[in-house]
């Protein structure tokens, strides 16, 4: 297989180099709200109390925060891998199969620029092993859950929302007490 030349060389460390500059300029423009995540809520949100707040807005700014949190992980992630490849480049290993050796297509690598391995083993190497505690006590679902409205999926109306309810009584047809 052949060796990538100094021109697709080149243009691989140009898209590392570009998606390294854009994943920098997000860590330093978001440097100023980071310190917000280790502040009170109270100070992050400019707020002279949480207790006015409803709580579902104390919710949102606990997700909005999270979400950041896991953005900011994964993008950071992505930087190493970014970082690891031009590593690699500068080492002679970039391109090369992490698992056989063999040659990393150019064509793999313009579309992913931090490939480490050749396609035939790109799902070798699980994801993680690592799973949620939660799954350790998770039970599944009784049999037969939510048969009914899979069978039913679509074919519920107005109508039939109507005759749900209709056994129930209505208005009309309740009983006056007596005067």
């Amino acid at each position: 297989m052949p060796t990538l030349s100094k021109s697709n060389l080149k243009e691989l460390k140009e898209l590392l180099n570009e998606e390294k500059k854009e994943l920098t300029l997000h860590f330093e423009q978001s440097q100023d709200s980071n310190e917000g995540l280790v502040d009170s809520l109270k100070n992050a949100t400019s707020e002279l109390s949480a207790y006015d707040n409803h709580p579902a807005d104390l919710g949102t700014e606990t997700f909005e925060k999270s979400r950041d949190m896991v953005i900011d992980e994964t993008l950071g992630e992505r930087l190493d891998e970014v970082n690891d490849a031009l590593d690699r480049i500068q080492t002679d290993a970039y391109g090369k199969c992490a698992n056989c050796g063999e040659e990393i297509p150019f064509e793999r690598l313009q579309a992913l620029p931090t490939a480490t391995c050749c396609i035939e083993h790109a799902n070798d190497s699980p994801l993680t092993d690592d799973r949620p505690i939660e799954e350790q006590v998770m039970t599944p679902p009784p049999a037969g859950a939510g048969r009914n409205r899979q069978e039913n999926a679509g074919h519920f109306d107005e109508a039939d929302a109507w005759r749900s309810v209709e056994g129930f009584g209505n208005a009309s047809g309740t009983v006056k007490p007596d005067a």
